[in-house]
């Protein structure tokens, strides 16, 4: 099951945890997994860059995961 690490801007829709852990075989499923555990977070997560494994991903869509991956959500930052 991957470990995911939440951005401190997303630790409130998981009661303040740091991490979560998701049993998912690709990012596309953890995500959907980890909105439908914390449905107030869904819109934040459609924001949200993905790191899996130390490669970040803007658009992580199929990646797959290991079960021992970390994941690591982002914040987007915009820029101009």
């Amino acid at each position: 099951m991957a470990t995911v690490y939440l951005p401190s801007g997303l630790r409130q829709f998981a009661d303040g945890a740091e991490s979560v852990v998701v049993d998912a075989p690709r990012i596309h499923e953890l995500l959907t997994l980890l909105a439908e555990r914390y449905p107030a977070m869904r819109e934040s997560l459609e924001e949200t860059a993905v790191a899996i494994d130390g490669v970040v991903y803007q658009q992580p869509g199929y990646q797959p995961l290991r079960p021992d991956s970390e994941v690591h959500l982002v914040p987007r930052i915009a820029g101009g």
